[in-house]
Formats: C-alpha cells, sequence, structure tokens
C-alpha cells in the first residue's frame, strides 16, 4: 500500500493503524454509553449520595408554618414505622387523600428497617405523593449503617421544631442507643434554646406537642435523664401544672382535672395506645407500625385537642 507521499506501508503497520482507530472509536463509544447512563449508576447500598429531593425538613417546615398562620384549628395525621410495609403506606396515603382537613403529615420515624439509602427513597417518594408537607423525625433503625447520614442530607438535623400558628411542635431524638451514648440523646440544649425561643412569643404559642420515636422508659431511651427530660417537657406552653384543660376523666387514662392541653406522640413501640407515663397529666400517644394498618389525626385547639384512631 502507499502513502499519499509515496512510500510503501507495510502490512504490519496498516493493521496496527487500523487496530489503533478501533481501539479509538471503542472507547469513544464507551464514554458515550457511560455519560448517557450516569443517571442509572448504583452507588453502595450504604452510600450517602442519591438523586432528588434533599432538605425536606426545612421546606416543610416553611410550608406548614404559612399556611397555618393566624388559624384557630390545626389538624395533623401521624403515620410511623413504616419499614418494609410500603403498599401499606401507599394506601395511606391514598386514605388521607379523603381528608381534606388535615394540613400536614408528621412521619414518626423508622421509614427504614437496615438504613438502607435506597429505603429512604422508597419512603420519601411514597410521602412525596402528597401534596401536603411532611415532617419526619429519626428512629433507631434510620440509624443503621450510614442511615443517620442518609437522614440529615435528606430531612435536615433529627432535632427540629416548628410553629403552626398557635401551636408549637417540637421533634426530638430519643433513640440513645444509637448512639453508644457519645451524643447528646435527647439534646437538652437544643430543647433548652427552643424553649427560650418560644418562651419569647409569649401568649400567641398556648399549645405544645413534644413528638419523638422512642419514648421515656423504651430500652432505646436514655432513662438515666428520663424525669429531667419529663422536666424540660413541662416547661412548654399547654405543658405546665396550670394548663389543665378537661375537667373530665379521659379514656381511663388520667384522672379528673389532670388532661394538658398539650401532649407527647411517639412510635417505635409497635402499639397503639395512651400513657400517663409520669403520672403528671402529660399524655403520650403511641401508635403500631404502619403494617398493622392504623394512622392518628389529631385537631388542636387553643383550649384543647381531639385524637381519631383509623384503620385504613
Amino acid at each position: 500500500m502507499m502513502s499519499k507521499n509515496g512510500y510503501n506501508i507495510p502490512e504490519k503497520q496498516k493493521g496496527c493503524k487500523t487496530m489503533t482507530m478501533t481501539m479509538r472509536n471503542l472507547a469513544v463509544c464507551c464514554c458515550m454509553a457511560a455519560v448517557t447512563a450516569c443517571s442509572n449508576l448504583e452507588y453502595h447500598p450504604y452510600s450517602a449520595r442519591y438523586y432528588g429531593s434533599e432538605g425536606i425538613q426545612a421546606e416543610a417546615i416553611r410550608r406548614i408554618e404559612e399556611m397555618c398562620a393566624g388559624k384557630d384549628t390545626i389538624c395533623f395525621a401521624f403515620i410511623t414505622d413504616t419499614q418494609a410495609a410500603y403498599d401499606e403506606m401507599r394506601d395511606a396515603m391514598r386514605f388521607l387523600d379523603s381528608r381534606q382537613d388535615v394540613m400536614f403529615i408528621v412521619h414518626g420515624g423508622d421509614q427504614s428497617d437496615f438504613g438502607l439509602t435506597k429505603e429512604f427513597l422508597w419512603a420519601r417518594d411514597i410521602m412525596e405523593t402528597q401534596t401536603r408537607p411532611f415532617v419526619c423525625l429519626i428512629g433507631n433503625h434510620d440509624c443503621l449503617g450510614t442511615g443517620e447520614h442518609t437522614f440529615e442530607r435528606m430531612y435536615g438535623k433529627p432535632n427540629f421544631s416548628l410553629n403552626a400558628g398557635f401551636l408549637h411542635l417540637v421533634g426530638l431524638n430519643t433513640v440513645a442507643l444509637e448512639y453508644d451514648y457519645s451524643n447528646p440523646v435527647p439534646d437538652f440544649t437544643f430543647i433548652e434554646d427552643d424553649y427560650s425561643k418560644t418562651s419569647a412569643l409569649g401568649d400567641s404559642i398556648t399549645n405544645t406537642i413534644v413528638m419523638m420515636h422512642a419514648p421515656p422508659h423504651d430500652e432505646q431511651f436514655n432513662d438515666n435523664v428520663a424525669r429531667l427530660f419529663q422536666y424540660c417537657v413541662r416547661q412548654y406552653p399547654g405543658l405546665r401544672t396550670d394548663d389543665m384543660a378537661y375537667p373530665d376523666e379521659y379514656e381511663d387514662v388520667v384522672k379528673a382535672g389532670t388532661r394538658m392541653r398539650g401532649f407527647c406522640l411517639n412510635g417505635h413501640t409497635h402499639r397503639t395506645d395512651i400513657k400517663h407515663i409520669f403520672g403528671d397529666g402529660v399524655l403520650y400517644y403511641g401508635l403500631t407500625n404502619a403494617a398493622d394498618r392504623e394512622i392518628r389525626i389529631f385537631t388542636i385547639t387553643k383550649n384543647g385537642y381531639e385524637c381519631e384512631t383509623i384503620d385504613f
């Protein structure tokens, strides 16, 4: 074979040139395929990298506060421990579509079973089928593996609070066992700061709901500080000694004159119950896991509240 300048190109050299061009073409094709398929890349199951919504909590809080400003009645739904119960979780969201009075949703923790990133994504995607805003507590299963990091990237810090009109809601991380007591769980500094900010609002906040995954006296809770925790809870508006709201007995749990305007809310135990844990008028509303197909809806006014437990 002759080159352009008239020199002969040996057959062996010609073959090498052809092979080099083929390898280059193959490399280009591989790069193009990789770019095209980048959205289908699979990370390690415990990698906290993912596509989609991040920092959900901050935007949800903004929407809830804006929506509830000036309202005299606040209504929200509570669902918890949805790990591996994705069909039931979808059904719960469909049921809530029929309840136009529900303004927002609280998830009580344990979206995941093993702390896998995909479990958080599956739960998030189901929750996002709702047009309502939602906030999420962190559960003990959510802390397995790198789950805590995925939770914080997807939602935000595990301790948070918001003001839904006259109602203050504070969400606390109470799964101390998952942190080997190396982190402050519960975080009393956060509670003190939050209480100070709430107090500065004066009479505009009349009721408080303290939300957590694991309640006091549970194996996840740091019971060394259980009574201190309850003392701090009792400082919030609607949970003080002078905030008794109901003169009658309530569901055989609290005797006459001891039910507060505020209350506490928990998941984790996989039981639907109402407990008067410390005998001081503050009720703890527990809810079973989503696989049992139960949801709770709370309707709050400045003078008290009502609770519905619904099979969906």
